[in-house]
């Protein structure tokens, strides 16, 4: 007997503010470019943008596109590529098959994928002072100025 819990994806609300919501008798060919979260239970085809903000797939999605998103949460199958800039979780009934690019991943036992994964550490934000003080600062490298001799010893005489 199994100690797993037998459900754990709730569905999200369907009026959920600041969410769109693509129903499983909508299909979709083309590009989508979203400014708020966006859960697809329908079949999409094209290209998925949601740059600042997390896609789901809902377990009756299907997905044949690139997709570029903050997160993205598979519960259905995707095909094709997906970048996320924050995190990818696979859940248990989920396919995945396409190459992944992300921070973090998250794939649940019995999820199946099929692809490559790279994880890419997110670039720490260079404060514009920096910047300006690396440019100014001479390269590095041999100095062509001439070092100064120092006898041996001399350097602990006061």
């Amino acid at each position: 007997m199994s100690s797993m819990p037998v459900g754990r994806f709730e569905p999200e609300p369907r009026n959920t503010p600041g969410q769109a919501t693509i129903g499983k008798a909508v299909r979709i060919v083309g590009q989508i470019h979203s400014k708020e979260d966006l859960f697809v239970d329908g079949d999409l085809e094209g290209t998925v943008e949601a740059l600042e903000h997390k896609l789901t797939i809902g377990p009756n999605g299907t997905v044949h596109a690139a997709i570029k998103a903050r997160e993205v949460v598979a519960l259905g199958s995707i095909q094709g590529n997906v970048e996320a800039t924050d995190k990818i979780e696979i859940r248990k009934d989920a396919r995945l098959v396409g190459d992944i690019k992300t921070a973090r991943i998250i794939i649940e036992d019995g999820a199946y994928f099929k692809g490559s994964i790279d994880i890419v550490k997110p670039e720490p934000v260079k404060s514009p002072g920096k910047q300006q003080a690396a440019a100014a600062a001479p390269p590095a490298g041999p100095s062509h100025a001439p070092a100064a001799a120092v006898p041996a010893g001399a350097e602990n005489k006061r």
